[in-house]
């Protein structure tokens, strides 16, 4: 990996925090993301609301380049693969299975979100399987929503977290975060097109602002 890329202990596991927004776990060459999203432009096009459908194809070369770098055997999708059914269209599944056939020795798996519930299923050729959750990975519990568990600790998706960082003169920054709690850990959306929702971390959290090359600890939990 880059000599600038985050890496913390967590739930008996050592996990390299990406700028892509993807969490890399080595020991099992398995990459996890969040909240794609894909066919959200198109879905906002179907409102009648005009917005180019680019998005994917960004996000999709994005996601390869991790594919490729890490070497990954297995990418697990936190939810919301897809946005809406309204979303659904010829082009975004023909770049998604043109996408899919470049990572075809890649497994994947889906834990089913909320959005992928309305969305409707995906394609087989796709060979991308829907578990719900919890679905377990090693010491963890994945799940879309983020809720505690007693069992295991929980990685998750679903809030598009954000955390502002402000200065004494008043000039403020706010950019999508990985936010750790002692039993959850909840990636930013991997979307482009997806927005974000401010968090508010408790004392003991940490958090990781996003930045365009290099993921940076806001806060630290007191000793």
């Amino acid at each position: 990996m880059r000599a600038d890329d985050v890496t913390l202990e967590w739930g008996g596991a050592l996990l390299t925090l990406l700028p892509e927004r993807a969490v890399w776990w080595a020991a099992e060459k398995t990459l996890l993301i969040a909240d794609p999203h894909f066919g959200k432009a198109a879905a906002f096009r179907f409102a009648g609301i005009p917005v180019p459908e680019t998005s994917h194809d960004d996000d999709l070369e994005r996601l390869s380049h991790l594919l490729m770098m890490t070497d990954a055997q297995r990418l697990v999708i936190l939810g919301d693969f897809l946005h809406a059914k309204t979303g659904r269209n010829e082009g975004m599944f023909a770049a998604l299975a043109k996408w899919r056939e470049r990572h075809a020795a890649t497994e994947m798996v889906l834990v089913e979100g909320n959005h992928d519930r309305h969305a409707g299923a995906l394609p087989e050729d796709l060979r991308i399987p829907c578990v719900s959750g919890p679905w377990r990975l090693g010491p963890f519990h994945c799940r879309h929503e983020p809720q505690e568990d007693p069992d295991a600790p929980v990685l998750a998706g679903h809030l598009h977290p954000s955390f502002r960082l402000s200065e004494r003169m008043g000039t403020s920054l706010r950019a999508p975060c990985f936010h750790f709690s002692a039993r959850v850990g909840v990636l930013p959306a991997f979307g482009s097109f997806t927005g974000t929702h401010g968090i508010r971390p408790s004392q003991n959290d940490r958090v990781f602002l996003v930045g365009p090359a290099s993921v940076i600890e806001v806060s630290r939990p007191k000793q």
